[in-house]
């Protein structure tokens, strides 16, 4: 698709986006303004580059603006969080501009996806908002926060090992999982124990103020979180490699896996 095909599908389906639900209102307060802008940025801009499909728009608000803002009734207060894989800015951007105590960074390998987060920040005037190109496994030792986040990346124990190596002690990873959320510990227990987990429990946020709660795994680590030492060794295999940031072995980019949001 040609980029003004691409412009054109932009526009068309920019005109299906809802006007923001009352929930808005009461999970942004005086933010809320800012939100709705991002609304507008996701299905422009990020129709055009790819980063949202189109069909999408309709359901922005209540799929994924708001299921991702009341991610911020879990954080602690004055949270340090990195939200790994953050594409469009999904959850890290509804996060701060419902929390702007919280202090976050939006961890993305994709160029074309930080230039898109560069540019929301700068629009929105997002001060508690940092975007950082690269790796999870890459800033093992070089980022450590006390909330690691993540929506639609991969599975619970890929997520975990990307993740827990990132956290301080006694921090957790809050992962966006839907209706999957409690399989997902079934299946993958012992690689979280391997990982330093501690607790790990399924908890829903946003009941009575969304139409369908936020389901999120909430994994906590003990004073020496795990997976650090693994992390290191792929991403010097990644180096050594000649990988760029993001890419797999097989060549293909991780977040080529993720599903479009």
């Amino acid at each position: 698709m040609s980029e003004a095909d691409g412009r054109l599908v932009a526009e068309e389906f920019s005109r299906e986006l809802p006007e923001a639900p009352a929930a808005a209102r009461a999970v942004f307060g005086d933010r809320f303004g800012l939100a709705v802008r991002y609304a507008e940025l996701l299905a422009d801009a990020g129709v055009r580059r790819g980063l949202i499909g189109p069909r999408e728009v309709p359901r922005l608000w209540e799929r994924h603006v708001l299921n991702c803002a009341v991610l911020g009734e879990l954080l602690p207060q004055d949270a340090s969080l990195c939200d790994v894989g953050s594409g469009a800015g999904l959850p890290g951007i509804p996060v701060a501009l419902a929390r702007p105590d919280v202090r976050i960074t939006l961890l993305e390998p994709l160029l074309r996806r930080t230039t898109f987060l560069e540019e929301v920040v700068k629009e929105l005037g997002l001060e508690n908002v940092t975007v950082l190109r690269g790796r999870a496994e890459e800033m093992v030792g070089k980022l450590a926060v006390d909330v690691v986040t993540a929506r639609a990346v991969a599975p619970l124990d890929r997520l975990a090992g990307w993740g827990l190596p990132l956290l301080r002690p006694f921090g957790e990873m809050l992962a966006l999982k839907g209706d999957s959320a409690a399989q997902e510990l079934v299946d993958h227990k012992g690689a979280l124990v391997k990982l330093g987990a501690t607790e790990w429990s399924v908890d829903v946020a946003g009941e009575g103020v969304v139409e369908t709660p936020t389901h999120v795994v909430r994994v906590k680590v003990g004073e020496s979180p795990g997976g650090v030492r693994a992390a290191t060794r792929r991403a010097r295999a990644a180096r050594k490699g000649g990988r760029a940031p993001g890419q797999s072995a097989g060549g293909a980019s991780r977040g080529s896996s993720k599903r479009r949001r």
